[in-house]
């Protein structure tokens, strides 16, 4: 090391000598970039270029780097031979075919000053330096705001928020900006003191923190830091996230609404009273109403005090007034307070008057008038009882009353503005008459012995008592002002002979009604259509009300009707006649074939003069005699039958035989 300082310090001796002595003659030239950057970890390779006048050679190359002011040899180059010094840079160091230094695996203690000391014989001996930069980037700063909060109302200077820079080299510089303004430093209102650390890695931690005053202007704004610093000659920045800071301020203004809006209120809502101040932290909230006198009751015990809301349920008429809220700031202990009027809608009174009022009688008129008492407009509606709307307005005028004149009406009182505020009022009306039978079950087709009901129906008010002549088991459903009367008989003689009388009164009259009663047999014999499922679809038609079921019923028991269905075919009957007809298709193709083969035999001539009569007693016994008969059922009698229930001439029904000889 002693030699390689007295080497470096006769090159410079002798470098002076040569460029004061030779610089005019500019004999040696050594070129190096004035500085090199290089990230900590890399390799960073200095250049030295240099130039001996007439195309001459060097002799000698030399590496130095300086430290405390001194030369300290890293290698000697002659020729093509490069001899490394015992450094600390040994085996990381490495010279290019154009003599250019390389120094791998660059800490942050390589940042120094390097000297490339070039020797030319009597060209004299030139030599330049290269400042070596090693740098790393700094890591994302941190910032983290301060957790309890800030009351403007502070005497000292806050803090808002403290910003870290780790790792970097050199070390950074830190800004502060609010909503994206950079802070400066002002007496007793901004202060950013900072730290600075160097780690055992020869890396920098910068820490930096915000002092300043706040508003209440100030709850919203954003706070951040930026961390600047040099790469390659240029400036860089690395910014942290932007934070919110807690700031603490008493309620200037307060505020009391009801929700929904008081205008839409009406009875039976639950209504919220929402208090809410401009404040942080909220303030103690206080509910009152105002009573007679200027009275106010305390309501804060129904209150949610921390949150500002009075819960009220189910309001009504009596829930309307004047609301008070009161808050009270603990830190200055400053009250503030807010009045709000709440409206509840309702309807009251809703009266239905009928003119005239004395008893209705069928063909009468009668006039019915609504009323109701509310703060807001109301509409009014009627409808029967089935709920279907037969007029608006506040009157509804009913002409010509009848006992299916429906006998409630109700009165829909609606508040179009306050949206589902209604009430009803329902008024029955009331007809009176003596009682009209609508419905009857005659005439019904019987068997001698069988159980049937007879059914009778009748509508009437006041309500009338049903009176049977025969002995039975009576049962009565009511519906509104119909009645229904199902007589349950064991048919016999007497039965058949009189029948039977509905007798339907009340004190306003009497109806009556006979049902006549026929043997099923005698249907039969005067061609009706076949009565067996007629006969079980009468016997089981009963009018029943309400349990009456079906469609049929329905208009049976509405009077649309009589009580005997029509009589239809059923698909007993259709399905029976296919299958006769099919029989009959198969016995004459049978009787086809079997003709076809005996006369092919012989057995059987074609010729017309060859007929005999198959009644005769002389006929032989090979002859074959068919016979092919009708075999309908018997409600057939009744297809045989004219158009005005006459019957069909008896060739008509005359039986029919083929004869056959041979």
């Amino acid at each position: 090391m002693a030699g390689g300082r007295r080497a470096a310090g006769l090159a410079l001796g002798w470098g002076c000598c040569l460029l004061l002595c030779c610089a005019a003659a500019g004999q040696l030239e050594v070129s190096m970039p004035a500085v090199v950057e290089v990230e900590t970890g890399g390799t960073a390779r200095m250049e030295c270029n240099f130039y001996v006048p007439g195309n001459g050679s060097y002799t000698y190359i030399n590496w130095f780097y300086i430290d405390r002011n001194n030369l300290v040899r890293l290698c000697h180059i002659t020729g093509s031979e490069v001899v490394q010094e015992n450094t600390d840079y040994k085996g990381r160091l490495s010279v290019g075919e154009d003599k250019a230094l390389s120094i791998s695996r660059v800490t942050v203690q390589d940042a120094r000053t390097f000297v490339c000391q070039v020797g030319a014989g009597s060209h004299g001996v030139g030599e330049n330096r290269t400042e070596l930069h090693v740098y790393k980037v700094p890591e994302a700063p941190e910032i983290t705001a301060n957790p309890g909060g800030i009351s403007v109302q502070s005497s000292d200077i806050p803090q808002i928020a403290q910003c870290v820079s780790r790792n970097s080299f050199p070390p950074p510089n830190i800004t502060w900006h609010k909503n994206g303004e950079q802070l400066q430093p002002e007496e007793k209102m901004v202060k950013i003191p900072y730290t600075l650390t160097r780690e055992s890695s020869g890396l920098y931690t910068v820490s930096s923190t915000l002092f300043t005053h706040v508003t209440r202007e100030d709850r919203n704004s954003l706070y951040h830091c930026t961390v600047h610093y040099w790469l390659r000659g240029q400036r860089r920045d690395v910014e942290s996230q932007r934070v919110n800071v807690t700031i603490f301020y008493p309620a200037q203004h307060v505020k009391l609404q009801v929700m929904p809006s008081s205008a839409l209120v009406k009875e039976g809502d639950n209504v919220k009273l929402v208090c809410e101040a401009d404040g942080n932290p909220a303030p103690v909230f206080s509910f009152y109403k105002r009573e007679l006198e200027d009275s106010w009751q305390d309501l804060t015990s129904l209150a949610d005090t921390n949150s500002g809301v009075l819960n009220l349920h189910d309001v009504n008429k009596s829930s309307s007034g004047l609301y008070r809220c009161q808050t009270l700031d603990l830190d200055d202990m400053r009250q503030l307070e807010k009045d709000v009027e709440l409206v509840v809608n309702y309807i009251e009174g809703v009266h239905v008057k009928m003119e005239p009022s004395s008893p209705l009688r069928e063909g009468d008129s009668v006039r019915l008038s609504c009323d109701a008492h509310s703060p807001v407009a109301l509409d009014y509606q009627w409808r029967d009882e089935k709920g279907r709307k037969v007029a608006e307005g506040n009157q509804l005028l009913l002409s010509n009353l009848t006992f299916e004149t429906s006998s409630n009406f109700s009165c829909k009182v609606i508040a179009p503005s306050v949206p589902g505020l209604e009430q009803s009022k329902q008024v029955a009306v009331a007809v009176q008459g003596k009682p009209r039978i609508v419905a009857i079950s005659s005439p019904m087709y019987v068997r001698q012995d069988e159980v049937v009901n007879l059914t009778c129906k009748a509508i009437a008010f006041p309500r009338p008592s049903v009176h049977w002549n025969v002995n039975g088991t009576a049962h009565e459903y009511v519906e509104n002002q119909h009645i229904a009367s199902n007589l349950t008989v064991r048919v016999n003689h007497d039965l058949l002979r009189a029948g039977a009388m509905c007798r339907v009164s009340n004190a306003l009259g009497v109806s009556e009604k006979h049902i006549q009663l026929l043997v099923e047999s005698v249907r039969k014999a005067v061609g009706k259509p076949h009565a067996g499922p007629h006969r079980v679809a009468q016997r089981d038609h009963q009018l029943q009300l309400p349990a009456a079921r079906g469609h049929w019923a329905r208009k049976q028991r509405d009077g649309l009707v009589p009580c005997r269905k029509p009589y239809q075919k059923t698909p007993e009957s259709k399905g029976v006649i296919i299958v006769a007809i099919i029989v009959c298709i198969l016995v004459v193709a049978v009787l086809g074939s079997v003709i076809y083969f005996l006369h092919k035999k012989g057995k059987i001539p074609c010729g017309r003069a060859g007929k005999q009569d198959i009644t005769k007693p002389e006929a032989r016994k090979d002859k074959i005699v068919v016979e092919v008969k009708s075999d309908k059922l018997s409600e057939e009698a009744g297809l045989l039958q004219g158009a005005n229930g006459e019957k069909r001439p008896a060739a008509d029904q005359s039986e029919k035989y083929i004869d056959v000889r041979n």
